[in-house]
């Protein structure tokens, strides 16, 4: 089972998101604050793991490598 499914444009512009999003809500203290955190925290993770829950549902993978299931 292929667990990297986020190219590496993805997973950059997700990491550099998930930094700028988690900044926000850490320097600033909105009602919404804590929301920003949130996402930030997993653009980040998704970001650095290389995996996305979402992507993996919808059978979405920006790796540019795509697994063939073969019934054998």
């Amino acid at each position: 089972m292929q667990w990297v499914n986020e190219g590496p444009w993805d997973r950059g512009i997700r990491i550099v998101l998930g930094i700028i999003l988690l900044a926000v809500g850490l320097a600033y203290q909105p009602a919404l604050a804590w929301l920003w955190d949130v996402i930030g925290a997993i653009l980040l993770l998704t970001g650095l793991s290389g995996f996305c829950l979402v992507y993996r549902i919808f059978g979405i993978n920006t790796t540019g490598v795509h697994s063939h299931r073969t019934s054998g």
